[in-house]
């Protein structure tokens, strides 16, 4: 692993905001063109290069596993059912749970810290306590085994 220059951080918080915005437009639009959209999204969103093709790395590996994220979120958010929570915490709980899963060149209290800060936010005064609780119970009992 190379080490992270001082922008470093500040583009992968962009990226994640990015995928956030895309994933939520997957959610919201049921899929339908989100591709064309995606080019749209990232193009009017953000002018940094490498933030913009890290969303795309970051939104592919998260559909790409979305079945396996989505189960553990749904085992592991206890009384609640994936489909009934807001596309705004569930998009930031595909992303942390994808980082701690999958992406594993992010440390856990970095990706479970900023999926926090994206919650608190962008989604309501409890969706920080809630995407913490819920990313920090993915990493005990699944992530910390990868």
């Amino acid at each position: 692993m190379k080490p992270m220059s001082a922008s470093e951080p500040k583009v992968q918080s962009l990226a994640r905001e990015l995928t956030l915005q895309l994933l939520y437009l997957l959610d919201s639009t049921n899929g339908e063109n989100v591709a064309r959209q995606m080019e749209q999204v990232l193009e009017m969103q953000c002018e940094n290069r490498e933030a913009r093709e890290l969303a795309r790395e970051y939104y592919r590996g998260v559909t790409d596993a979305l079945a396996d994220i989505d189960a553990r979120i749904t085992e592991t958010a206890v009384n609640w059912q994936l489909s009934r929570m807001p596309y705004i915490d569930r998009a930031i709980l595909r992303i942390g749970a994808y980082e701690l899963l999958f992406a594993h060149e992010t440390p856990p209290k970095v990706a479970i810290n900023e999926a926090v800060d994206l919650a608190k936010r962008y989604s309501t005064e409890k969706s920080g306590a809630f995407v913490n609780g819920v990313l920090d119970k993915i990493y005990q009992t699944h992530a910390s085994k990868v």
